[in-house]
């Protein structure tokens, strides 16, 4: 039977503690059974620490995923930066592989001035390198770049798809609110919901919807694309109606809440996708 985990990026507004610890323990005592690490401002946390991370999700039976840091461009001008950048998602593989994170995700690049196809010869083949490293030290976690909200961002649906389909060990990290954001308020509808989910079926396999990491938030937007998340109530994005796409098209995966209140919006998603599947 299809299911879907629900969580929080990041420790929970509620916990004791802006820990990871505490904020895993939250989630339990919240009845949500995911979280996505954020090292969105650096991967600080030692390979140890990562361990017991997981070692504790595991007790309290919550599954990871992990957040790279915001400061990845794979097309910046400045080859140091590029460089950087693919120093910068080996070390959230690594650390979470240590923690048992089902996968990674991060923004890959900007366009730039440059054209797109060019930006995405050359995303490619630095994740083709990412990947490489991580054979040789025998890192296992889905690499997953996130679809984008912004226009100026690397990160259609189509780019990203098309990454998956030519390098084994890459697959989608969907942000359908993103989605929704970058086409000025489309793709918010049961059936794009339910399109999005067979381009991804087709091109990729069933095994792709067995396995999906997913973002889902309110937002708001404008003429490039995304502004800000918003809370789910406070915006357009019909969520219900992603729930039901997904509830019939049995996917199965974590969808990662990312609105301002998280916990709240976290527990909505959950108790909303668990009356639908109770009709």
């Amino acid at each position: 039977m299809a299911l879907i985990r629900f969580g929080t990026g990041g420790v929970p507004h509620s916990a004791a503690k802006r820990t990871t610890e505490a904020g895993l323990e939250r989630l339990r005592e919240l009845g949500l059974d995911h979280m996505e690490v954020e090292f969105v401002r650096g991967v600080k946390m030692k390979i140890d620490k990562a361990r017991e991370i997981g070692k504790l999700a595991g007790e309290l039976g919550i599954t990871l995923t992990a957040h790279g840091p915001y400061y990845i461009n794979l097309n910046s001008p400045d080859e140091d930066k590029r460089e950087a950048s693919v120093i910068r998602i080996l070390d959230t593989a690594r650390a979470g592989y240590a923690m048992g994170a089902r996968s990674i995700t991060f923004h890959a690049a900007y366009y730039g001035d440059d054209d797109p196809e060019e930006v995405y010869v050359r995303v490619r083949d630095y994740l083709h390198e990412v990947l490489k490293i991580m054979k040789k030290e025998g890192i296992e976690i889905d690499i997953r770049p996130e679809t984008t909200g912004k226009l100026n961002q690397f990160g259609t649906l189509d780019e990203i798809i098309r990454l998956s389909s030519e390098l084994p060990g890459i697959l989608p990290c969907v942000d359908f609110a993103h989605i929704h954001a970058r086409y000025g308020g489309k793709f918010n509808s049961y059936d794009e919901f339910v399109g999005i989910l067979r381009k991804i079926e087709r091109a990729l396999g069933r095994s792709a919807l067995e396995n999906l990491h997913m973002h889902v938030s309110g937002i708001d937007y404008g003429d490039k694309g995304e502004i800000n998340h918003l809370n789910l109530e406070e915006s357009d994005f019909r969520y219900r109606e992603l729930l039901k796409a997904l509830r019939d098209m049995e996917v199965s995966g974590y969808a990662v809440c990312e609105s301002p209140n998280l916990e709240e919006d976290a527990q909505l998603l959950k108790r909303t996708y668990e009356k639908l599947r109770s009709l």
